[in-house]
């Protein structure tokens, strides 16, 4: 495997890395490389979310479930808009 060497990185983003890697139980080590991978999908994604298709199943039976509340003048009426 080849060595990751971080070179002129300030305190701030070392005490950061730090943090993650102590609160999952990482060593630095473990912890770049997460960091990086998480980094590198969120990058080739341009920062969009993506579910698996299990998971997008999931939501939308949520969202379908969501749909079949039944109108009345109070709480089903919280975050829906007025039909045109």
């Amino acid at each position: 495997m080849t060595e990751i060497v971080l070179k002129n990185a300030d305190e701030v983003l070392l005490g950061r890395i730090d943090r993650i890697a102590r609160r999952r139980g990482w060593d630095m080590s473990t912890a770049l490389m997460h960091l990086l991978e998480q980094g590198l999908h969120a990058c080739e994604g341009n920062g969009e979310v993506r579910f698996e298709s299990s998971e997008a199943d999931v939501l939308q039976a949520a969202f379908e479930a969501l749909s079949e509340v039944p109108d009345d003048p109070g709480f089903a009426l919280i975050g829906r808009t007025a039909r045109g």
